[in-house]
């Protein structure tokens, strides 16, 4: 088809509806730059003579208004040429649609000509002429002299803006892994988050309300970056990556009443700070003292400096002190200190109860000593060395979780330090417990240092939750919005109308973006990728599928591969 007519005046991109279409089509655009001298020179002889035979004429009305017309276009386009420095420009459009069976083409020819008259274009078949249009759309720069004439159209500067074609946000990262599709244009969505020269940072937001597909999603990415070799950790709180991590050979630590699995919050581990650096006790002090806000409650200065005086003194206990040659066992050999050298919270339990000012604080640590977490009172024993590690905090109970997520979160940032030049990711699901109202201001500091820092040790933070008001009820949403602004992709699935308009307080959302969230399907998102928003389709192979929902192949299946 050839576009032959457009309407006289336009305000909106004239192919957008067209391209975001799933017809199968090619269209081809060519843009004929005019001589600004000539054209003056040749619109100044019309309007002399078009204003004369307004004047003298005895033509009907009708005649005379369509003169005045044409009149009146030619002195608009001689003062946007002489006054406002436009240029002119002859605009060709060809559109070539593709079917495989002729009533498949007659019924996407119908709809193209009905999409096209609805934004003011007029357009033709052109029998007898297919031959010509298909080459002037391969990319030959050619277009044929036998078709120009009927296509021809003037269209100044300001006008180009209109025939833009390139509308929907295209995303396709030379190393990155495969997301989904593009829903306006069923392109592909490739993203490469650890693409340093493209994003700021590898930090990733994911948000929806409960059965929107962010655990699926959550999953995908963690199946597509296993088979990359990247380090991941995984904080589950509610046993949901079990399968995943049998199915991928990883390793899974459980912590509760019922595991044999331990780690120990008091330990000070090698890979806590860089190869270079000073500091071992000092660091280890600023992580607890978070901690340790979770079971005390909120503390003020002077129960800060109690409690680290304790602390301090506790790990004298064991020889260790700001010295940090007090962590090796042989300074010349750089033998570090194994889990069974450092204290346990046991031995903070009993220095706390020689003075009368900390008993209070000893009594709130029963629990976790000689009552129903004792399993905290114990020393590590798990290896952490696997490429993918899923930290199942799920027999906490609701009430415990925090602890545990903030036990697993120290020492997976631990093991992320722990080499620069290798990539990895830190996924905290319901990450709104260690930022929202239940937690405190250290917990919430320490994850937004998280954020803040991984960058620079080739790391990732994902952060993952459906409580969008709980991640912003801690300091008026301080830690929320660092972590949302933190992160350079940001993929929102469905959620409620209240959670978008506390989304919409924190995240740049156009009012058309609000309505897009809250019309979403289950597994379709709208992705915030650097400066593109763009609405993701979330794709998958059966195989992935079965790998991430857990099912297995029948056993007997005796098909020969």
């Amino acid at each position: 088809m050839i576009v032959i007519n457009y309407y006289r005046e336009q305000t909106d991109l004239l192919l957008k509806t067209l391209i975001e279409t799933n017809i199968n089509m090619n269209i081809s655009i060519f843009y004929e730059k005019q001589d600004s001298y000539k054209t003056i020179k040749d619109l100044t002889y019309h309007i002399g003579n078009v204003g004369v035979e307004i004047k003298e004429t005895n033509q009907n009305r009708q005649d005379i208004d369509i003169a005045a017309y044409t009149y009146n276009d030619a002195k608009y386009i001689r003062k946007e040429i002489q006054i406002n420095n436009e240029d002119i420009y002859f605009l060709y459009t060809y559109i070539i649609v593709y079917a495989e069976e002729i009533k498949e083409l007659e019924y996407y020819l119908n709809k193209v000509e009905g999409i096209t008259q609805s934004k003011g274009m007029q357009t033709i078949r052109t029998n007898f002429r297919q031959d010509s249009i298909f080459l002037s759309t391969l990319p030959f720069m050619e277009n044929k002299e036998i078709i120009k004439n009927s296509a021809k159209r003037n269209i100044l500067t300001s006008g180009l803006v209109c025939t833009y074609p390139f509308l929907s946000s295209n995303i396709f990262d030379e190393e990155g892994i495969f997301i989904g599709t593009n829903i306006y244009n069923n392109s592909l969505v490739f993203i490469d988050r650890y693409n340093t020269k493209k994003y700021k940072n590898a930090n990733m937001c994911i948000f929806g309300t409960s059965g929107a597909g962010k655990s699926f999603y959550t999953k995908l990415l963690i199946l597509r970056y296993r088979l990359q070799g990247i380090r991941q950790y995984i904080i589950d709180p509610d046993r949901e990556y079990t399968n995943l991590c049998k199915e991928l050979k990883g390793t899974q630590i459980k912590i509760g009443p019922n595991s044999n699995t331990y780690i120990n919050i008091m330990e000070i581990r090698k890979e806590s700070i860089e190869e270079g650096e000073s500091g071992y006790l000092a660091t280890k002090l600023g992580k607890l003292l978070g901690f340790f806000n979770l079971i005390f409650g909120e503390l003020n200065e002077e129960e800060k400096a109690i409690l680290e005086e304790k602390l301090i003194e506790t790990y004298k206990l064991k020889e260790i002190t700001f010295n940090d040659d007090s962590l090796y066992k042989n300074i010349k050999k750089k033998i570090f200190k194994n889990e069974k050298d450092m204290p346990l919270l046991e031995d903070l339990y009993n220095v706390l109860g020689k003075d009368e000012k900390t008993k209070r604080f000893q009594t709130k640590l029963i629990p976790f000593v000689k009552g129903s977490m004792k399993f905290f009172n114990n020393y590590t024993n798990c290896e952490l060395n696997n490429n993918l590690v899923v930290a199942d905090v799920y027999d906490l109970g609701e009430e415990n979780l925090k602890y545990g997520m903030c036990l697993f979160v120290d020492i997976f940032w631990d093991k992320i330090k722990e080499n620069r030049n290798e990539k990895k990711a830190i996924y905290l699901d319901e990450i709104w417990r260690l930022i929202g109202v239940t937690s405190n201001k250290d917990v919430a500091s320490f994850i937004y240092k998280i954020f803040k820092t991984i960058r620079k040790y080739g790391g990732s933070g994902v952060a993952i939750t459906q409580d969008i008001s709980d991640i912003f009820s801690l300091e008026n949403g301080t830690y929320g919005k660092s972590i949302l602004n933190n992160s350079s992709i940001k993929t929102f699935f469905a959620l409620e109308e209240e959670n978008i308009k506390i989304l919409a307080e924190y995240a740049n959302l156009s009012e058309k973006e609000k309505v897009e969230i809250k019309s979403l399907k289950r597994g379709e998102c709208l992705m915030f990728v650097g400066e593109d928003h763009i609405l993701t389709k979330v794709d998958c192979s059966e195989t992935e599928k079965e790998i991430v929902e857990g099912k297995k192949e029948n056993e007997n299946n005796n098909n020969s591969y």
